[in-house]
């Protein structure tokens, strides 16, 4: 069984007041760290979703992943709905390649490219970390 399974479920929340809850950054934050040595910047103010997008592209930290293709287990990936990226998750190598995410509405989930796109969902990129 992969590791990713025992996060399938878990709920979503706007503030990421984890261990048992997060947001989209915060999943991401907490899988990069326990599963691959990687400490992620925090981001405020989760709730304002214009707020959200502009922190993804302009964040600083952001300085430090390279846009990759194709993507390696553990890479990022940078989600949109519009113009501009607004949610992360977690490639993973499973089920010929998919995203692990923490969305409104349905907690963490896996989902292939396709499901991604039944539910709104357009790939902006893959990232990797660059120490």
């Amino acid at each position: 069984m992969h590791w990713a399974a025992a996060y399938i479920g878990l709920p979503w929340s706007v503030h990421g007041s984890g261990p048992d809850s997060f947001n989209c950054w915060e999943f991401v934050r907490m899988v990069q760290a326990r599963h691959f040595g990687r400490l992620l910047p925090e981001i405020g103010n989760p709730e304002d979703m214009l707020v959200m997008g502009r922190t993804f592209r302009d964040h600083p930290e952001r300085q430090r992943w390279a846009r990759v293709d194709p993507p390696m287990e553990g890479d990022c990936v940078l989600l949109r709905r519009s113009r501009h990226p607004i949610h992360v998750g977690i490639w993973l190598d499973v089920d010929g390649g998919g995203v692990l995410h923490c969305a409104e509405g349905a907690g963490v989930v896996f989902q292939r490219s396709d499901a991604l796109a039944l539910n709104g969902w357009a790939v902006e990129g893959f990232y990797r970390f660059s120490p």
